[in-house]
């Protein structure tokens, strides 16, 4: 029998309740109690991200990602797993933000390069 979850974030990483799309997007994020760093979302979706983070953030923390072209957005780490983190947005992204981004930021069919270093 699987114990059934509850919450937003939960329901984020247990359903996928949103489709998340590959890309790699030149951004910066921060963590409550810290300061703004660069960083690279690796998928987006209008629930959440996953996004590079040389230090260990934690499940829980509060965290506002900023796009190109947008306002911070917030969110709560709901992983960390080897330098990159995982995260749930507090309010979803409108589908046609979320669209705009992927016209500009997706990967070619076929592939292109998902992986990215921090600059």
């Amino acid at each position: 029998m699987v114990a059934l979850k509850h919450g937003y974030a939960d329901a984020v990483q247990e359903d996928r309740c949103a489709p998340r799309t590959k890309l790699a997007i030149p951004a910066q994020l921060r963590v409550s109690g810290g300061g703004t760093f660069r960083t690279v979302v690796h998928d987006l979706s209008i629930a959440g991200f996953s996004a590079s983070s040389i230090g260990r953030l934690h499940p829980e923390q509060a965290c506002w990602l900023t796009l190109p072209g947008l306002q911070s957005i917030e969110a709560r780490v709901v992983w960390w797993n080897h330098s990159i983190a995982g995260a749930a947005f507090e309010n979803m992204l409108a589908a046609e933000v979320l669209d705009d981004l992927l016209s500009v930021w997706r990967a070619p069919k076929g592939g292109g390069v998902t992986r990215s270093c921090l600059f």
